[in-house]
């Protein structure tokens, strides 16, 4: 399994908007497997890879991988040299506490922390330890005067969490899992495939997005471009298998598998799509579970309302503490993803 890849994908930072070092790593690690690779206007990385073999009527299949990860950008710097930021994607402000941060700007980035306005434990009344903070109520520090910070920093610059992917038993934590998960079934996917002979009958097209968490941004427009008969969302689902959650809105549990994703507040899976993906796991023998998410949305939505529409499907992976700096996978669910998608693709006729 490539960990060295899921781990460079999840440390390169790359916000909705500001995906471009995320493409650039994408680009240099596709080299060879698909036979053209273009960049649209919006910053969609689009891999397109011919049939090889079959009938001259291909059906068209599109993978749709979102590169950006949650964070903010710039919006302030105060007269003391404190940066103010607005979010860009959903973030829970009970975990934006004390957290390292780095600050990417044009020239170059700077490590700074990230901590809430108020007074610390030491002198804190009662009711200040209840409060949750808004997000406005952050800032970054980053440990210079203000001079020195309004020379470096603009509005619009970018801010993600500093986190290095470790690997804990059989899982992997990190930020950024959601979606770098997605990005490395876009390529190790494509890598199974050629392992498995490298025939497939369908062209297959693989939409590295962008701007996914502020809206399916780019999913929209490359899936209106790519116009695939089938779409498959390949994204994250939490897997709240947890202490304090009630089993039934567990959604998936760690360990059972790839997800087959039947619906969320964005889209519902094709049903001829959801037969066709199990029924390729259980010829392969790989584990698998359902899922429904009652509220949020991916890529797959985009590919399903596309221009004249598409069937569409949701693949995905269970993540614990989604959308924070722990978020974690089961390495085996991951590489069922990766082996679900690949069989699916060469069972195509």
């Amino acid at each position: 399994m490539n960990i060295d890849l899921l781990k460079r994908l999840c440390e390169t930072p790359g916000v909705p908007g500001r995906e471009d070092r995320v493409r650039t790593l994408i680009e240099k690690e596709i080299e060879g497997l698909f036979d053209e690779v273009t960049t649209d206007p919006l910053g969609n990385l689009i891999a397109r890879r011919k049939p090889r073999g079959g009938s001259g009527d291909a059906k068209k299949v599109m993978l749709l991988c979102h590169m950006d990860e949650i964070g903010f950008l710039v919006s302030h710097i105060d007269d003391k040299g404190f940066v103010y930021v607005d979010p860009v994607g959903g973030f829970d402000t009970r975990n934006l506490f004390s957290r390292r941060v780095l600050l990417i700007t044009d020239e170059g980035q700077y490590k700074a922390v990230m901590n809430p306005g108020g007074r610390p434990v030491h002198i804190a009344s009662p009711e200040d330890k209840t409060k949750v903070p808004e997000t406005k109520e952050f800032f970054i520090d980053l440990g210079v005067d203000a001079e020195t910070v309004k020379k470096r920093v603009k509005i619009g610059d970018y801010v993600v969490m500093d986190e290095p992917l470790i690997e804990v038993g059989e899982k992997v934590v990190s930020k950024a899992l959601d979606n770098r998960v997605a990005c490395w079934l876009g390529i190790e996917a494509i890598r199974r495939l050629a392992e498995l002979g490298g025939d497939h009958a369908c062209e297959i097209v693989v939409s590295f997005t962008v701007q996914e968490e502020v809206g399916l941004r780019g999913a929209k427009t490359s899936s209106y471009s790519v116009k695939p008969d089938i779409g498959i969302g390949i994204d994250v689902t939490l897997a709240c298998d947890t202490p304090g959650i009630p089993a039934h809105e567990a959604v998936s549990r760690q360990g059972e598998g790839v997800v087959v994703h039947i619906k969320d507040s964005s889209f519902i899976s094709d049903a001829g799509l959801v037969r066709d993906f199990e029924a390729v796991a259980k010829e392969h023998n790989i584990t698998h579970q359902r899922s429904i998410l009652a509220r949020g949305g991916q890529d797959g939505a985009a590919a399903q309302q596309a221009a004249a529409g598409a069937r569409a499907i949701g693949i995905t992976v269970g993540t614990r503490y989604i959308h924070t700096v722990t978020e974690m996978i089961d390495k085996r669910d991951l590489n069922a993803a990766r082996e679900l998608l690949a069989r699916y693709l060469v069972s195509l006729k």
